[in-house]
This record gives structure tokens, sequence and C-alpha cells, in this order.
């Protein structure tokens, strides 16, 4: 038997075929085609393990085999398979026979592969487009990016591990997104920051967890893991057809082929319901996008679903929006976390309103202040902010200021584990008791009662409650003077040396 492919060889391999599209298109779309491959290949395989396996038990019966194939959740008809396509890499219409491929696969499996309206996962790509180039160097194009795939044996009883396949296509898109620059925060939290939100939001088991903005779904994947045991649900919700899409095949590569992606504008037309109202959930993880413009006032007015009670904010700033909306679609014990840009802490007019709302509502548990340069697409620090509808009697909040605790980079700071590690026990001992009102960890956190939140006119500006000031050294102005003076006389000495240097050399 073979040895296993492990997490390198794959990463090795999906890496370098992305070469075939260096130069040729932008990382933010050849990203589509090395996914969408990845993905074909892996399901092929599966399918393909599965043939020989009933081939096996039914000692080569082909017929009782297609049965028993037909009878499976996801079907690869036969032309729609990675080895067929393989097979006709060299066929001048390679990059037609792809998107029938893809066409087909998507009918065959139009429950879990399309949307509502039944718009495929694969609808905005096209493998024989001329942005690939003209013909010939198309589909020589397309013939390299085949023989790259056909490296990889990605059938289950071939992988080291379980997760190797989900974690390859984690690589490609933290990879894409480094170089996707400004497009990447519309579909890729970091991985350190992901962690961070599953982590003080964790949920229970049988927990329904939710993601309004879930981009490709990594955060959504996180928050699933933190539950420790496999009975949750996974609901998620993108505005971007191409990053739903993603979503999607990240869904099916990490084994949550069950999880429930939806595709359309959360505020506008929020789709994840239950009869005409909206889902409630246990826990609600979101990175919206930061203060977003045009994001939908005009119909919050008048919104049938009533989550914007608290207030309308303003039409050029949508964080407000996005935090009513995972607010109201809490379940009564249910707890939220949501990366916001720091202005969410203070400013004011319709946003001041709803976030004073929001606080007298006792659902305000934690404000986390993050390192700035952490995201892709921008340097500002951001803040996490934790909403907990089960608060109890407890109306304190706890504030973090973790700004200064990071590992920097050449183009991002990064979250080490230890970063991640002191945040988490800080916000698990408020949450469980053990830190009280007036507590406070020295330049880092501190334990605020509603009472100095209302004496701050409900502004959150984490400098307010923690402090941050750092004392300046003392300067001992008698030794600083003396040092000038030596320095003085040695600057004289060397002078005078060079004047007598300069003497023998005009001599």
């Amino acid at each position: 038997m073979s040895a296993k492919i492990n997490q390198k060889e794959i990463n090795q391999t999906v890496w370098k075929a992305c070469d075939t599209f260096r130069g040729i298109i932008d990382p933010s779309q050849y990203k589509d085609y090395i996914l969408t491959m990845l993905f074909l290949k892996y399901i092929s395989d599966v399918n393909k393990e599965k043939r020989n396996d009933y081939l096996q038990k039914y000692n080569g019966d082909e017929a009782r085999t297609d049965r028993a194939l037909k009878m499976e959740r996801f079907q690869v008809p036969e032309h729609c398979s990675f080895d067929y396509l393989y097979e006709h890499r060299s066929e001048a219409n390679v990059g037609e026979l792809i998107n029938i491929a893809l066409a087909d696969l998507e009918e065959a499996n139009r429950e879990k592969l399309s949307s509502e309206d039944g718009s495929g996962i694969f609808r905005n790509i096209d493998f024989n487009s001329s942005n690939l180039g003209d013909v010939k160097d198309k589909n020589t194009r397309l013939k390299h990016l085949l023989g790259d795939f056909a490296e990889l044996d990605l059938s289950p009883s071939h992988l080291e591990r379980e997760d190797v396949i989900g974690n390859a296509y984690e690589y490609l898109i933290a990879n894409f997104a480094g170089d996707a620059g400004k497009k990447a925060g519309e579909f890729f939290t970091p991985s350190e920051v992901s962690t961070l939100l599953a982590k003080l939001t964790r949920s229970k088991v049988g927990a329904r967890i939710c993601d309004p903005t879930c981009g490709s779904g990594s955060l959504l994947i996180k928050a699933g893991r933190e539950v420790g045991s496999n009975n949750f649900s996974l609901y998620g919700q993108e505005a971007n057809g191409s990053t739903w899409a993603l979503a999607v095949m990240n869904m099916f590569l990490h084994g949550f082929d069950n999880a429930t992606i939806r595709w359309g504008d959360t505020i506008r037309n929020p789709k994840l319901k239950e009869g005409d109202a909206l889902m409630k959930f246990d826990t609600v993880v979101a990175n919206p996008p930061f203060s977003l413009d045009k994001w939908g006032a005009d119909m919050a007015v008048s919104d049938v679903y009533n989550r914007f009670w608290r207030g309308v904010p303003s039409k050029s700033k949508g964080d407000w929006a996005f935090i009513s909306h995972m607010i109201e679609t809490l379940n009564e014990t249910g707890k939220a976390g949501v990366v916001v840009p720091h202005g969410v802490l203070f400013r004011g007019s319709s946003e001041g309103k709803i976030r004073q709302k929001t606080i007298e509502d006792n659902l305000l548990e934690a404000v986390i202040g993050l390192p700035a340069n952490l995201f892709f697409g921008t340097g500002i620090p951001a803040a996490i902010l934790v909403f907990n509808k089960d608060k109890g009697k407890n109306t304190d909040v706890l504030f973090v200021d973790a700004s200064k605790h990071f590992e920097s980079g050449k183009n991002q700071n990064k979250l080490r584990d230890s970063d991640i590690a002191k945040i988490v026990a800080t916000y698990d001992d408020f949450h469980n008791g053990k830190l009280k009102s007036g507590i406070a960890e020295d330049k880092y956190s501190f334990v605020a009662t509603v009472e100095a939140i209302i004496e701050n006119d409900y502004n959150l500006n984490i400098p307010r409650y923690v402090d941050t000031f750092e004392e300046e050294e003392a300067i001992d102005i008698h030794a600083v003077q003396l040092e000038i003076g030596k320095l003085e006389t040695e600057l004289k000495e060397v002078q005078l040396q060079m004047q007598e240097y300069l003497k023998v050399l005009i001599d």
C-alpha cells in the first residue's frame, strides 16, 4: 500500500497548480479555477473509492454497483468526473468539456449545489473564457492544470487525516487573500481572528450556529469545531455570488455538506427563515464589511422583521445594521460575537442611540480591542463585541485592550496562540463570575459597571476604561548635562586630531 498523502504534500501541489494562471489573470479571479478543480478532484476521488468498495462488496457486479451509487447522497455522473476530464485533456474543446461537467454536476445535485432560485455554485466560472488566453494557450493551461491535480490521490483511504482536504482549501484561500489585497476582505477573515471569535462564543452541543455575512465560511467552520462534537448545525448567508460558491464548496470539503448556506443580501433580503419569521440561533458570529455605505437604510424603517426597532443607523455606515440583525436572530439564551471598526464604540447620532438602548437592555458583555493591521485590505485596528442574551443580573461589561499583544509581520500582524489564550482566559473568568466590577489587569483589562458606562454617555472607547497610559521614564537632567559636556570635550579632541592629520597631508 502506498504512503498516505499528508497536508504539506497537498498544499505544495495545489499551490504549484496556481502557476498555470499567475500573470494571466488576477489572483482574486484565478482562485475560483483552482478551488473549483480541487473540489472536483476530491468529490471524484471519493466517488471512485465508493465505486470500488461496492464492486468488491458485490463481487464485480456493475449493475448492483451502479444502483448502490445512485442511492448515495452525492452523485458524480461519469462525464463529470475528474478522471473523464483528464482523459480528454488534449481535446480542442477541453474548456467546454469542463464547463459541461460542472453544469451537469450541479444539475445532478441541485439541492446541495444550487441556490433557492436555481443558480449553481459554478455559474460565475468559465473554463472556456477568452480571459485565459487564445484557444491554443488556454487549452495548454487547462491541460497543465488537470495534469497538476492528477498527481493527487484524494480518496479518503489515501489521506493521512480526514481534515487535510478542508485544510488545503483553507490554505489556498488564505494565500489567495494575501495576493488579492483589499479584495480579500470580502471573502476571508484571518484564521487567528476566526479562532478567537469562535472561542469567545463557544457553542454548546446541539447548537444552531449562524454567520449572516459568512464569506467563504471559514469563521462558521471554526465556530462549529469549538462545539467539541458533531452535534451542531451550521447556517450562513453571503451576498457575493462567487464567495457564496466558495462557502458551499468549503463546507463540503470540511465534511459539513449538511450546512445551509444561502446567497443573498442579509439586510435587504434575509434568507434564513422559519415560515415568515427570522430563524433563531444559539450562536451568531460575523465579520461584516466595515462601515458599509448604502447598506439598505431606505428599507430599514419599514423592515418587516422589525430588526431596527432600537433605531436605524446612518445611510453611510451599516455596522449597527448588521449588529441589530445579529441580536434579533439570537434565541432567548443566545450569544453573538462580531468584529467591528472602533467607530462603532463611540460614534454619536443614530448609532449612539442604538448603542445606548443595547446597553440598557443588558446585552453587551465584552469589548475587546485588537491590534492594528490584522485584516486584509485595511490597516485600521478593530474590536470584537460580545453580546449575550443570558447575562442575568450581571450588568457589568468587560473591556480588554489587546492591541499591543501580537506578532509583527511584514505585510500583516498576527495574533499568536498565547495572545488568543490570554484574551479567552480573561473573558472566561469574567463570564464565569471570577472577575467583579472594578477589577483590572494593568494596561490590559477592566470590568466596568453599567453606571460607569452611563457616566461616559454610553461611549465604549476602550481607553476610557482600560488605563493604557505609558509613563515616560524619568530623566536625570544633571546626568544628561554631564554626558553632553563629556561629548563636547571628546568632539574638540577629535577636531584637533583631524587638523593635525590635514597639516601632514598638505605638507
